[in-house]
């Protein structure tokens, strides 16, 4: 599976102004019940209660909040670049500013484990991160999401 699958320019957002956790979990949530037709508060639910078990901002500015839900047809993917670095409580404590968010069904077992992956080593490679830092769009932040 590759990135380039699971999110296209228009679930691409910069510069995106959020003042806490909270909030950026709702702006996600917005955004991805526009994309694939769940509820805004079940997928709010759903980031909260994963976040509730422990922080998915995993260091280098970075957070990757995900969750798995009913009734969804296929996995959703949904990047973020915040306009300033927000306290998200990573385990580097250090403030975030680039966020990946996934959905996926209830049912895709090894496909959202493989796309958090993905997502993950994307996240943690510093020149990917530098580059999406620097994009003046959605086309360029795509091109190097979906390398």
């Amino acid at each position: 599976m590759k990135i380039a699958n699971i999110i296209n320019q228009k679930s691409i957002y910069l510069d995106i102004k959020a003042g806490s956790k909270r909030q950026l979990l709702q702006e996600l949530a917005e955004k991805a019940s526009a994309l694939c037709g769940i509820d805004e508060r079940t997928i709010f639910d759903a980031l909260l209660e994963r976040e509730n078990l422990g922080t998915t901002g995993f260091g280098g500015g970075t957070a990757l909040p995900h969750a798995r839900l009913e009734n969804l047809d296929k996995i959703y993917g949904i990047f973020m670049r915040l306009s300033s670095p927000m306290n998200y409580e990573a385990i580097d404590n250090k403030p975030i500013d680039l966020v990946f968010m996934l959905i996926s069904p209830d049912s895709s077992g090894a496909d959202h484990l493989t796309a958090l992956a993905q997502i993950s080593r994307l996240l943690k490679d510093e020149n990917s991160c530098e580059k999406l830092r620097r994009a003046k769009n959605e086309d360029e932040a795509y091109a190097v999401l979906s390398e």
